[in-house]
């Protein structure tokens, strides 16, 4: 049976010839785009999680070395990391681990290295204020004081605020500004929450520099006006 002739059917057709003709190249490209980009998507998504798997393999051999007390092993696995996974957030704490192994090691300039590399390139606001308290304390233990300073100047998290008062106290301390150390000592107490055991330890600093923080504040003397007014003095006549 013939097919009957739709006029409003062709009409249809020849208005969706001439959209494709005219768009047609624009939507291949866009979806070809859109194609491409879940593509690449998905392949970042699976390197990532590629560098996530190698980046903890690296850091439980790192961790089995300086476990070890194996120094060169610990220093070949954390230049594996540095080269092989350096983005990852285990390298940044892989960094923090092969600093305090280096340290104990007395490789005080690869500590300081590792520490850097953590400072300068972690996401983690609280990786890199442990990264500059450590860096601090290994300054304060070379004798390099303005360089202790400098690690603790930038504004920290608050969270770590009183332990970077308590390492500047002692820095200070070591220079010999003991009012200015008994200052960021009492910073330090004041800012460290009562519930840590740590903050027995600065009081006992403040101890020894005379200073009793738990001793209540004595309340200011009440002032009579009229007894502290001073008496004014006549003016003889001319």
């Amino acid at each position: 049976m013939a097919k009957t002739f739709d006029p409003h059917e062709e009409e249809q057709l020849d208005q969706l010839k001439r959209f494709w003709g005219q768009y047609g190249t624009l939507i291949t490209w866009l979806l070809v785009a859109v194609l491409l980009a879940f593509a690449g998507w998905n392949g970042w998504n699976y390197w990532q999680r590629q560098q996530a798997v190698e980046a903890a393999v690296l850091y439980q051999t790192l961790d089995e070395a300086a476990g070890a007390n194996d120094t060169e092993r610990v220093r070949q696995v954390w230049a594996d990391i540095q080269q092989q996974v350096p983005r990852t957030a285990q390298a940044h704490h892989a960094g923090l681990l092969a600093a305090r192994a280096l340290q104990q090691a007395d490789a005080l300039d690869d500590a300081r290295l590792a520490l850097h590399f953590v400072r300068d390139n972690a996401a983690d606001p609280g990786v890199v204020a442990a990264a500059r308290l450590r860096l601090a304390a290994l300054e304060l233990q070379a004798g390099q004081y303005e360089a202790a300073l400098q690690a603790l100047g930038a504004d920290m998290p608050p969270e770590f605020a009183a332990l970077a008062a308590d390492r500047r106290g002692d820095v200070l301390l070591a220079q010999g500004q003991t009012d200015a150390a008994r200052q960021a000592y009492q910073q330090a107490w004041a800012a460290m929450d009562e519930a840590v055991d740590y903050r027995r330890v600065i009081e006992a600093k403040l101890n020894a520099l005379g200073v009793d923080p738990t001793a209540p504040v004595p309340a200011a003397a009440e002032v009579n006006p009229a007894a502290s007014a001073a008496p004014a003095t006549p003016v003889a006549p001319q």
